[in-house]
C-alpha cells in the first residue's frame, strides 16, 4: 500500500508540480545572446528578430551533424516553396564555423544563417530547455511567440501557428 501511495504521489508531483505552459516571449538573456553571421559579424538575437518585426518568422534550431536536421531538409524546402513570404531564420548548433558554412552550401538552405556562438550551452539554449535538434519556433509580426517547440516541419502546429 506505501507503494502505491508514494506511485500517485510521485504522479500527482510531476503533473501538478510541473508548468506544462510555453513562453511567448522571449527572455532577457535570450535577447542578448550573442551569434555569428555568415561574414563572422557578432550579433544579437534581439538584432535578428528587430530585423523582421511584422514579418513571421520560422527559427530553424539544427546543425550539420544533426541527422534529423538532414533528414527533414527536403521537408523544409517543400515548406519553403509553400511560404514564400515568411521569413526563416537558421540557427546553428554547430562545433565549427566551417562545418556550419560548408553544410549550408551542400544542402542549399535558404534563409538566414546565424552561428550559435556556445551551442546549446547558451542563454538562448538555457531558454530553449531542450536538448534536442531540430527544434522549430514560429515567431509573429509583433515578436511573439506563437510556437516555441516542434521537432519536426511536418508539425501541423508550425501551420496553426501561421494562421493566427
Amino acid at each position: 500500500m506505501l507503494k502505491k501511495t508514494s506511485f500517485l504521489f510521485l504522479i500527482l508531483f510531476v503533473f501538478v508540480g510541473c508548468d506544462f505552459n510555453a513562453p511567448t516571449a522571449f527572455t532577457e538573456k535570450a535577447l542578448n545572446d550573442s551569434f555569428f553571421d555568415l561574414n563572422n559579424k557578432s550579433i544579437e538575437l534581439k538584432e535578428i528578430l528587430n530585423q523582421h518585426k511584422g514579418q513571421k518568422i520560422l527559427i530553424n534550431v539544427w546543425a550539420s551533424w544533426c541527422r534529423d536536421c538532414i533528414v527533414g531538409f527536403p521537408n523544409l524546402k517543400a515548406f519553403q516553396k509553400k511560404n514564400p513570404n515568411m521569413k526563416f531564420v537558421f540557427l546553428s548548433t554547430n562545433r565549427s564555423v566551417f562545418s556550419w558554412k560548408k553544410a549550408i552550401k551542400k544542402h542549399d538552405l535558404k534563409g538566414e544563417h546565424y552561428f550559435m556562438k556556445n551551442g546549446l550551452n547558451s542563454d538562448f539554449g538555457d531558454f530553449l530547455n531542450s536538448n534536442w535538434i531540430p527544434r522549430y519556433l514560429v515567431v509573429n509580426e509583433k515578436g511573439a511567440i506563437d510556437l516555441f517547440k516542434a521537432k519536426k516541419i511536418t508539425d501541423k502546429r508550425i501551420v496553426e501557428a501561421l494562421k493566427k
